[in-house]
């Protein structure tokens, strides 16, 4: 079978698609062919050994994917080929044609729903959901500041923020992704400029941040972003504000404690993957939800780009550009069933 490797430490120029053995599902497991494999900001970093965790080599990109059903291992029950699921990779794993699942991290998807967006839906809105919910406490009526509102992540918290019943404020970076962010559901959009900033110009943008959001602050701010961003958005807090700090593909901030202290507001880490393994039941009904809101319309992920499986380093630069607007899919099947 195909798989596309990181065989060495670099950028997506590095990788190599490569003919390998295809494994064997054993007890527990499920062997799955993969249709569709989703993209995320890990997979920039993981190639270049930047992220918290390094695989061994060779290994494959992706952390998301949808498939079906190839082979059922001993002892599994309530699987059968043919079945279509959802599973996340821990760490990765993804751009290849065939992987093993176990069968307890599989998550059942709709025959007839399409497998790109299935490929698509977890990371980004697990991610949100967790955060808004389990760290922001956010409620029905309060408003909610979206950094990088255009990415994946960004727009699933605007579509999770509305249907949680917040005001949402979504910042981006040009007219074209504040298209994306208002069609999403943001109530109003905010477009700033590229970093690094001075002095002058994180002050203009604290003050455009706060007349966007209102005299009341933002009561939680979501930043997948970080760097220069941060502080100036910190700035537009609410009083008792939750500030969710989520990425930095901009960079880690520095931020002043003394705005924590005259905002009485907190910094709150997100980590899904910790929150996973540590409370399996609560991300399951996290899950659940999501599901339930597919299926009802209310969160739809994005699709930015879809490449094929020997483009999947063009995918990742993709990625690392911070142009893509929603989320790139890579389709690894090629009869059409994806």
């Amino acid at each position: 079978m195909k798989a596309l490797l990181s065989m060495k430490s670099g950028g997506p120029e590095t990788l190599e698609l490569t003919d390998i053995s295809a494994p064997q599902p054993g007890e527990g497991e499920l062997s799955v062919r993969v249709l569709a494999c989703g993209l995320n900001y890990p997979d920039v970093l993981i190639i270049e050994d930047k992220y918290q965790f390094k695989p061994p080599r060779p290994f494959a990109p992706g952390a998301e994917i949808s498939g079906e059903v190839e082979a059922v291992g001993e002892g599994v029950t309530g699987w059968a080929i043919g079945d279509r699921l959802i599973a996340l990779l821990v760490p990765n794993g993804g751009l290849m044609e065939q992987v093993i699942v176990p069968a307890e991290a599989a998550i059942r998807m709709p025959n007839d729903a399409d497998p790109i967006e299935g490929a698509a839906l977890i990371f980004t809105y697990g991610t949100t959901i967790h955060a808004l919910m389990d760290r922001g406490n956010l409620k029905s009526g309060e408003t909610l500041l979206v950094l990088g509102a255009a990415g994946g992540v960004g727009l699933s918290a605007i579509e999770i923020g509305k249907a949680l019943g917040a005001t949402v404020v979504a910042a981006v970076s040009s007219d074209e992704k504040a298209a994306a962010a208002h069609t999403a559901g943001a109530d109003r959009t905010l477009v700033y400029g590229r970093a690094p900033f001075d002095k002058d110009a994180t002050r203009a943008l604290a003050h455009a941040f706060k007349e966007a959001i209102g005299p009341e602050g933002a009561h939680v701010i979501y930043d997948p972003v970080g760097g220069d961003y941060a502080e100036p958005a910190l700035r537009s807090i609410a009083w008792e504000g939750r500030y969710l700090v989520v990425g930095f593909p901009a960079g880690i901030p520095k931020i002043p404690l003394n705005l924590t202290l005259l905002k009485s507001c907190d910094v709150r880490g997100i980590f899904w993957g910790g929150f996973m393994e540590r409370e399996p039941e609560r991300h399951r009904r996290h899950i659940d939800q999501l599901l339930a809101w597919w299926s009802e319309g209310r969160i739809r992920p994005r699709i930015d780009r879809i490449y094929d499986l020997v483009e999947g380093g063009d995918a990742i630069a993709r990625l690392a550009s911070r142009s893509a607007i929603g989320k790139v899919v890579v389709k690894i099947a090629q009869d059409g069933t994806a």
